[in-house]
């Protein structure tokens, strides 16, 4: 059974979500242009990012006005209910920029430091996945209602299709290729979509067999993890260690342990 307070927090995600996916597909500009920069000159902010973000918050702080907030546009207050929401309102922003469909937003909910919702919803592919913890992760799209989710089969690893992403500033870009160089003679391909998001959530619907990435965020796959975990997927960064900005692995069973080893042997959580 379902807590209710995690019910509410779906409810209020997925609202959230659905407001900010809809101003971003509906209400991007012929000429949208770049608002600020982040970590180098390419990686960029536009200000339908800033936009959505302000929605989001607004919508938490009008409905729970106790929690805490960490947004990828600066929004950041402490809270003192227990509950945090991560928030990244844009994810895939050059994707958005460059008129590309894989972009998302997604919405996480931690209680006492562990997530227990997420969703992201991708709205020009018509799809939102959600998850609540120990509730299995679900999706919406083209279908018929709402469709549970569960990980491939995992194949050998030679087999495997395995989605990555590369960061915004140019060494650590050239360390990525490198890893990238190596890996690929030893996988079926490698895939680069632009939302680590959107790639949680394809490993999620059986889309990909894995997926890893250097200099992620909380924001960027706080909602993604959860739903690819709900899903079957393993998560995790380094041997031991959960996700976080030095290496993100995810991957079906059978496939995340024998990528996770390949990552770590071809150090690519370091230049």
């Amino acid at each position: 059974m379902t807590d209710p307070l995690h019910s509410d927090l779906l409810a209020l995600a997925q609202e959230a979500a659905r407001r900010a996916g809809a101003l971003l597909r509906d209400g991007r500009p012929a000429d949208l242009a770049v608002a600020a920069t982040k970590s180098s000159p390419i990686d960029v902010v536009t200000e339908m990012d800033i936009a959505a973000e302000k929605l989001i918050t607004g919508l938490i702080a009008e409905h729970r006005p106790d929690d805490g907030i960490l947004g990828e546009e600066g929004a950041s207050t402490e809270g003192t209910s227990g509950v945090r929401w991560v928030i990244d309102p844009l994810d895939g922003t050059v994707n958005y920029l460059y008129g590309l469909p894989t972009w998302s937003v997604s919405v996480a909910a931690e209680q006492d430091g562990e997530t227990v919702v997420g969703v992201v919803t991708a709205p020009m592919r018509g799809e939102t996945f959600h998850a609540v913890r120990g509730q299995g992760a679900w999706a919406t799209g083209a279908w018929d209602g709402e469709r549970r989710l569960a990980c491939r089969p995992a194949p050998p690893l030679d087999q495997a299709l395995v989605s990555t992403g590369f960061n915004y500033v140019a060494e650590v870009r050239a360390h990525q290729a490198e890893v990238a160089r190596r890996l690929i003679p030893l996988l079926r391909d490698i895939r680069r979509g632009g939302s680590a998001a959107v790639d949680l959530c394809d490993l999620a619907a059986g889309r990909l067999d894995g997926y890893y990435e250097r200099g992620l965020h909380a924001w960027d796959l706080a909602a993604g993890d959860l739903i690819a975990r709900e899903a079957g997927a393993l998560t995790g960064g380094r041997p031991g260690e959960r996700p976080s900005g030095d290496l993100t692995v995810a991957g079906t069973p059978g496939v995340f342990e024998p990528l996770q080893r390949l990552l770590e042997d071809f150090g690519a959580w370091h230049d």
